[in-house]
């Protein structure tokens, strides 16, 4: 059991799938909100009391994973991989409940899996190449040589 407390998937996914609560209950507050401002009578709806309690929960248990994670592994590892699970998660999570997808067009949907992949890719070009020492003076030049 110690053993699986040292994997760092372990915290970050659990953050991750409780963030991912967190994002769809302001999500539905949001639109509480939106019905408060509209004379609605949203505060005696249990949901939304529901809702701000999932939300507290979710972002305390978030926070405390995360620390716990943080206290364990070394920043450098655990916020690229907490930041595509999170992401990952709460795109997952938006297209079951919200089902935000099903009025995209096709280039829409083609455009946001790639704005995606686009990020996947920055993130972990970032971590992979962040201690290299690259800078102008060192890059190879191929231009012609000044006479």
């Amino acid at each position: 059991m110690l053993s699986l407390l040292r994997n760092i998937l372990i915290y970050l996914t659990i953050c991750s799938v409780i963030g991912a609560f967190s994002v769809s209950s302001v999500k539905g507050l949001g639109i509480a909100i939106k019905g408060f401002f509209a004379d609605q009578p949203v505060l005696q709806n249990p949901l939304t009391w529901i809702l701000i309690l999932t939300l507290v929960a979710s972002v305390t248990t978030q926070i405390n994973y995360l620390n716990k994670a943080l206290d364990i592994f070394n920043t450098s590892l655990v916020f690229p991989i907490y930041y595509v699970l999170f992401t990952t998660i709460v795109i997952t999570t938006s297209i079951i409940l919200f089902k935000e997808w099903v009025a995209m067009s096709v280039v829409d949907i083609i455009g946001t899996v790639c704005g995606f992949l686009t990020i996947i890719l920055g993130v972990f070009l970032l971590h992979a190449f962040k201690d290299m020492d690259i800078n102008l003076g060192n890059l190879p030049h191929n231009g012609k040589t000044p006479q």
